[in-house]
């Protein structure tokens, strides 16, 4: 199954980059030409970009079935998706070992209480312009089953946000985009973040952006110094799969 993400959401964070500061309660917002995203975090924290490999796997599983199902090999999809969790750490890269099944259940968490809100001004009937609002989680609601006596999660049931199923479902063609299988294995949140922003926007050519406008997107609770200093690591480092990386004078 190929690693595929929507593209709605592959040019901002709507995560966190930091396995350390949990960001709990905050709100991130992005502005944009006809409105703005605003990313809220719940009482368990926000949701970071390892969390969301979990929306990865989810996404991933939609567009292969709604793959089969155009070829006629298959029944569409519905929202509801049932892995086993060696299924998750499988697809995720992740070993099976230690504390891996009950992180699941806390990422989980995360990503049920965390909250999109799209606020966007379009012109309506009769030329009147409308505003519109949109809330959703990065999943609706989730289901783990495990053994009473020592946790171990057996199976798990995540249920697809309204939006996220009628990107991928219910359009012609998927509004979705592959991913590198070693995507899973790059180690800092601001090279995911690169990354997918790269995927996004060069797809197999090229695209630049100014680093304040990279910082703006990765709604990074840093400085802009310190954000750069990162960003210069990365590209001096050169390792993300697909994309060669490299920092120009410019204005």
């Amino acid at each position: 199954m190929a690693t595929t993400d929507s593209r709605g959401v592959m040019d901002v964070a709507v995560f966190r980059l930091s396995k350390r500061d949990k960001r709990t309660s905050e709100v991130i917002r992005y502005d944009l030409p006809d409105g703005y995203v605003e990313v809220t975090a719940g009482p368990y924290g926000m949701a970071s970009v390892w969390d969301y490999d979990i929306v990865l796997m989810m996404i991933s599983h939609l567009t292969e079935a709604m793959n089969r199902h155009r070829d006629g090999r298959g029944l569409a999809p519905n929202r509801e998706f049932r892995p086993y969790v060696s299924e998750i750490l499988k697809f995720c890269r992740r070993s099976d070992g230690g504390r891996q099944y009950l992180e699941i259940e806390a990422a989980l968490d995360r990503l049920k209480s965390t909250t999109l809100k799209v606020v966007r001004t379009e012109k309506g009937r009769g030329g009147r312009m409308m505003r519109k609002v949109t809330t959703e989680g990065l999943i609706e609601n989730y289901e783990v089953v495990s053994y009473a006596n020592n946790g171990h999660v057996t199976s798990v049931m995540i249920r697809a946000p309204e939006w996220l199923y009628k990107e991928v479902v219910e359009g012609k063609n998927p509004n979705v985009l592959t991913v590198h299988p070693d995507y899973f294995l790059i180690e800092p949140g601001i090279g995911r973040f690169v990354y997918r922003l790269a995927r996004r926007a060069a797809g197999k050519t090229q695209a630049r952006w100014a680093f304040r406008t990279v910082y703006e997107r990765s709604g990074s609770a840093g400085t802009f110094k310190e954000f750069s200093r990162l960003l210069r690591n990365l590209i001096k480092a050169d390792g993300l799969p697909e994309y060669a990386l490299a920092q120009e004078t410019g204005q």
